[in-house]
């Protein structure tokens, strides 16, 4: 198991909002919305729940077997990770009905001091689908400050608008890449279907008193800490440029390989998206690990002794024991994370 790309069993999260319908187009699932609209891929992070399905919500489990990845990441993490590495990333899949709620994610120095974590919540959104009238915000206007946040805060009592009004909006493309830093404000807007690849934690910062018709506890939007503390993970100073345009780094007619995000964007991961055309791709990292998910296409994963067929909507862990000792074939679009 060790040696061989690592599949999982399906890992829907429950959340507060609904959605899920454009999961149909990516894994096949019922076109329906519902409280279940986030799939965790390889992942080793608990889900923060106000009512938990148990200690597992949100880890993943090895296909075919009772095993759960953090478990099996605990006991062998050099042939996973490789030495002196620790899994620094969380891939999921993410398709809202509904504006989520105005919020900010810490950076790694908020999360050590308030929530005794290395890691805190930079992330990426690679848009995958859209349903009509699709948007997303981000970023402060220009101008708002933290007496601005706070008023909205209060408004959003009453006011299911107040936090929309200190946002930049966007309508987003098929196939676009936004990059969000931590402690920026941003909200996933509905009707977008969305891999979302980020630092391997759930913390959430939302002081929005409603997700639709659902009202949020205090513990919900502040995660424990006080109101003070928790507005401080926002950043009110010039709004970075979210649209990253990708890098070719490889094209020979067969295959082609773009970098969506790299060294120069963040130290919290690296992105690839891959497409063959009956070429052969070596997942090859450097010795480290990658976390694969198929969004077109069909082919084959091949290794010495070894062939099993993927398709879209197919994900999967390839340890760093294992690393350049498997291709990827066929006519296929494929995001390597890493």
């Amino acid at each position: 198991m060790l040696h061989e790309p690592l599949f999982f069993e399906r890992n829907r999260v429950g959340r507060i909002y609904t959605g899920g319908k454009l999961f149909a187009g990516l894994f096949g699932d019922e076109p329906q919305d519902g409280f279940e609209p986030e799939e965790w891929i390889a992942s080793r992070v608990h889900a923060i729940n106000k009512v938990s399905k148990g200690p597992h919500e949100g880890v993943s489990q090895i296909q075919g077997s009772t095993l759960y990845f953090d478990e099996l990441l605990e006991q062998y993490p050099a042939e996973l990770l490789g030495e002196g590495k620790s899994l620094r990333i969380l891939v999921k899949v993410l398709d809202s009905v509904i504006r989520l709620p105005a919020q900010a994610h810490p950076d790694k120095l908020f999360s050590r001091k308030n929530f005794d974590s290395d890691y805190g919540k930079t992330e990426c959104w690679l848009i995958l689908d859209t349903r009509p009238d699709a948007k997303l915000f981000f970023g402060f206007r220009d101008g708002v400050t933290l007496d601005d946040l706070q008023r909205a805060v209060d408004a959003s009592e009453y006011d299911p608008d107040a936090m929309e009004k200190l946002m930049n909006a966007i309508v987003p493309q098929k196939n676009e890449v936004y990059f969000v830093p931590a402690r920026t404000v941003h909200a996933i807007g509905k009707d977008c279907l969305i891999l979302e690849i980020q630092e391997p934690t759930d913390f959430t910062i939302q002081p929005e008193r409603y997700c639709g018709d659902y009202r949020l506890s205090d513990e919900e939007m502040y995660l424990g800490l006080d109101r003070s503390t928790a507005l401080d993970c926002f950043d009110f100073g010039k709004t970075p440029q979210p649209l990253i345009i990708p890098r070719t780094i490889r094209s020979d007619g067969d295959v082609t390989v773009e970098n969506l995000v790299g060294p120069e964007n963040t130290d919290c991961f690296i992105i690839n998206r891959i497409r063959t055309r009956s070429g052969h791709y070596c997942i090859n990292v450097q010795g480290s690990y990658a976390i694969c998910i198929v969004t077109e296409g069909n082919g084959e994963l091949r290794g010495e002794g070894y062939t099993r067929g993927i398709r879209k909507g197919d994900y999967f862990f390839m340890p760093a024991c294992a690393m350049g000792k498997y291709t990827a074939t066929g006519t296929l679009e494929l995001i390597e994370c890493y």
